[in-house]
């Protein structure tokens, strides 16, 4: 992809040099990993939002899920069978939960894993919505109550934010929690979704959170390698 092409698609200088920097440093998805049975994608989705800020497309769980019911979380999934590879779980997933077009979406990079308390791993997969006019969010009614959008920028500042320490198997950590309101709803978005979504922020605006993270050892999928 050539600097003009790229230029298009990404709409943003922020995300021209992070699409360029991951080019040349990491693969675009890199190969399922080894020794976790159970492995999920999720999608972080940017778009840049008509006052120019770059904004990322979360879902809100359908009430009726047996599992995180009514959480805030990014379109994603469990890897299937016949997924390539963590685009592929992460776009097919996002089409089937929200009915966003996989063509709309020009993949970035895939970021580092993070591995939930049940050892499940989930890989971020970074992408760049190039129309956000040509996506009409379309929830599945059994999966998503609601799909809505905030800015990238929030997971990196101290306002709206709270913080509870937790302890899991010896492991003190502090989980991170952001109060956010969209079309007079109110929403928080909290542990793994934060923890990638302060992850993914970092990258884009290539600065750390005005606040220290104390994340769980367990998120690291290097701690289970290990």
């Amino acid at each position: 992809m050539g600097s003009n092409e790229l230029e298009d698609w990404a709409g943003s200088r922020r995300l021209q040099t992070l699409a360029l920097h991951f080019r040349l440093q990491k693969p675009p998805s890199p190969p399922f990993h080894d020794g976790f049975s159970k492995k999920a994608a999720v999608l972080i989705c940017i778009f840049q939002g008509d006052g120019g800020e770059l904004r990322v497309i979360l879902t809100k769980r359908a009430a009726s899920l047996s599992s995180h019911s009514g959480e805030v979380a990014l379109p994603g999934g469990k890897v299937d069978e016949g997924d390539a590879d963590y685009v592929d779980t992460a776009l097919r997933e996002a089409k089937e939960e929200i009915g966003l077009d996989p063509s709309l979406v020009n993949v970035v990079a895939v970021l580092e894993p993070f591995v939930n308390k049940m050892g499940l791993l989930v890989a971020p997969v970074l992408g760049v919505l190039s129309d956000k006019e040509a996506f009409s969010p379309a929830p599945n009614a059994a999966e998503v109550d609601a799909v809505f959008d905030a800015p990238l920028e929030m997971f990196l500042k101290d306002e709206n934010r709270r913080e509870q320490e937790k302890e899991w198997m010896g492991d003190k950590y502090v989980l991170q929690f952001f109060d956010y309101e969209a079309d007079n709803k109110k929403f928080v978005i909290w542990a793994i979704t934060a923890g990638i979504l302060i992850k993914a922020a970092s990258e884009v605006y290539q600065r750390p959170p005005a606040f220290l993270e104390r994340r769980p050892k367990f998120w690291s999928a290097a701690t289970k390698d290990a």
